[in-house]
């Protein structure tokens, strides 16, 4: 057990690794001078070139690359993310004042398709072949192909603009919540849906299912009480990394809607070229996504003990 948790803390700390050394690389390949757009974004006039100096200097701009990465990866290690250009303020405080908002309507985006794709994909495996299920697959096809921003356009069009049930934008309400958590979950619904349809058709084929059909167990009992535990152990996985690209997902839903959140300031920053929250953002989506890969992992074990026996054998 702790070899398996040392293996697994010892992958995170190479992926964030990674993923920070080609963030930051990325950015400093960027065209363009933070600086200069910083300080004429401040100033709404176009800088000296003196002023310039003087900003790349105070910010560590002039140095090489890799003293500038292993600045800012010494300080990151330590929980300290470096200090937005634009709004002068630490990135760290930037980005958890806007973390709860981008969490809410991921784990509400999550909830939405999980409660969607289950009963949609158990209901037409069990009917397989009939009416239900080719409309469930059509549902999906057409989830999987929609655009999460148009769909956000559509919803906003007939919910709020045409019957007014819910807000246009803003957060803080369910009103406000119900359009991007439907808008970033039917898309994962779908491919939910479509696995666990799947995975009940492998499970309900399975020996042991005909046996407890055959001492007269209830069909009810069959599907859900024996069957449908052991068909969520690949959906764990796939709802697991969905949650994580719910996460980047997040972007486009926060824009079409106004919606405060990571999104939102990871997007602003970009047009600011505000590099250091750019760089705060990826490092802690990043690490949210290789985090749920870990804990989908510790899922599989609650889910079917024989996986955890299968991996401690020599």
């Amino acid at each position: 057990m702790l070899r398996s948790l040392l293996a697994r803390l010892g992958s995170l700390s190479v992926v964030m690794a990674g993923v920070s050394l080609i963030t930051y690389g990325f950015v400093f390949l960027t065209p363009g001078d933070p600086a200069h757009t910083i300080l004429r974004e401040q100033r709404q006039s176009s800088p000296s070139a003196a002023e310039v100096a003087a900003f790349r200097a105070e910010h560590g701009l002039d140095d090489p690359f890799l003293v500038q990465y292993g600045s800012w990866l010494t300080d990151a290690v330590q929980g300290d993310l470096g200090t937005s250009y634009l709004q002068s303020e630490p990135v760290t405080s930037l980005v958890l004042a806007q973390l709860p908002n981008t969490l809410e309507l991921a784990l509400a985006a999550t909830a939405v398709s999980v409660l969607l794709a289950v009963p949609m994909g158990v209901v037409s495996a069990v009917h397989r072949g009939t009416w239900i299920d080719r409309t469930s697959q059509i549902a999906a096809l057409v989830g999987v192909s929609m655009p999460n921003f148009w769909l956000g356009y559509l919803l906003i069009l007939v919910c709020s603009l045409w019957l007014g049930l819910t807000p246009v934008s803003g957060a803080g309400t369910l009103g406000q919540l119900v359009l991007p958590a439907l808008t970033l979950g039917t898309g994962m619904a779908a491919i939910v849906t479509r696995l666990v349809r799947a995975s009940m058709l492998e499970v309900l084929d399975a020996d042991y299912v005909d046996t407890a059909r055959s001492k007269g167990v209830r069909e009810r009992l069959v599907v859900y009480k024996h069957a449908l535990r052991n068909a969520l152990v690949p959906v764990v996985t796939i709802v697991g990394l969905q949650f994580g690209t719910v996460i980047n997902g997040a972007v486009v839903v926060e824009a079409v809607f106004q919606r405060p959140g990571l999104g939102t300031l990871l997007v602003d920053a970009v047009f600011a070229r505000d590099y250091p929250i750019v760089q705060g953002v990826v490092l802690l989506t990043t690490f949210a996504f290789v985090v749920t890969n870990q804990l989908v992992d510790l899922a599989y074990v609650a889910l079917d003990p024989r996986i955890e026996r299968r991996g401690e054998r020599p």
